[in-house]
């Protein structure tokens, strides 16, 4: 089997599917397949992917029946994959050169844990690019392997599923699965770091996080942003599920309370008339999983939070 599986879901960025997957094939690192998952996208994505699949045999090029989103489309992946492990990618980004090597030579220092985390940089259309501001995080020294009660503020660093390699035996094993709707990363990630036996880390920047001005979830105005409620559901639910995690609720109740100030702040992400009910509904989530050692959810405290991040 392929030491790497990079899993690779493509919607509406035929403008940046080669450049992404030139990173990949470009790689000096060469034990690995890419899997494509086309999600029913409009433009040239699927014609993309299945060039790229009968030019190398390392890709695959899967096309859903319907467009279901980031989370099924990186299921459906999943599903497909034989390496190791499991790489994401989103079709919009780039790995940076030797990122696979450098990947793999770290796996291999640290004995094989279930999660590395890596490091990223932002990318602007400008051509500037910017390293993630909390790199310091990554700090490799220490033990090679670890678990997050041992480097809790690792939870600090960008919830994604992308700037992380994942053991496929572990996330098999555990039965991890995206749910769809926006916001998948948050309820994927948190539980993942929070049951891995094992955590490194690699001070090295391995993805071009690509920041578009247009096109992309994040600067799309949509009422669809009201699904991180639903996603950090998910989250305690998984939590309070297991009493042994009850020890992480007021870090991810704080977590919570900073990202739905970041959504409610971003003025292009909510449609006007949609604010006071956004607002209405992180209130209730709040007062729903007010959790001991965690800022208290008072309607004013979460009014005066939402308002100085620009609400």
């Amino acid at each position: 089997m392929p030491r790497f599986s990079v899993i690779v879901p493509a919607f509406r960025v035929q403008a940046y599917l080669h450049a992404c997957l030139d990173s990949v094939l470009d790689q000096s690192f060469k034990d690995y397949e890419i899997i494509v998952v086309d999600d029913c996208s409009p433009d040239a994505c699927g014609p993309i992917a299945d060039e790229y699949a009968r030019r190398d045999p390392r890709v695959t090029a899967l096309h859903l029946p319907r467009n279901s989103g980031l989370g099924p489309a990186r299921n459906a992946g999943m599903e497909r994959a034989t390496g190791d492990y499991l790489i994401f990618l989103d079709g919009d980004d780039t790995l940076l050169p030797e990122a696979l090597r450098t990947i793999a030579d770290r796996l291999g220092a640290t004995g094989d844990p279930d999660v590395l985390m890596y490091d990223y940089a932002r990318t602007y259309w400008s051509g500037r690019s910017v390293r993630n501001v909390l790199a310091d995080r990554l700090d490799e020294a220490g033990p090679a392997s670890f678990r997050l009660a041992d480097r809790p503020e690792l939870l600090q660093l960008l919830m994604v599923v992308w700037n992380k390699a994942y053991r496929r035996a572990f996330v098999e094993a555990e039965g991890f699965a995206f749910p769809p709707g926006y916001y998948e990363d948050t309820p994927w990630t948190y539980p993942v770091l929070m049951s891995a036996g094992s955590i490194a880390v690699l001070d090295a920047v391995c993805v071009s996080y690509r920041q578009r001005r247009r096109g992309n979830i994040l600067s799309t105005t949509s009422e669809k942003h009201f699904d991180i409620f639903d996603q950090y559901d998910r989250v305690f639910a998984f939590v309070d599920a297991r009493p042994e995690l009850s020890v992480w609720r007021p870090v991810l109740f704080r977590r919570m309370l900073d990202h739905f100030c970041a959504v409610y702040a971003s003025r292009d992400r909510l449609p006007h008339p949609s604010r006071a009910a956004f607002f209405r509904r992180a209130t209730a989530s709040c007062r729903r999983y007010r959790t001991p050692g965690a800022p208290t959810p008072r309607r004013a405290r979460l009014r005066h939070g939402l308002m100085r991040l620009g609400a």
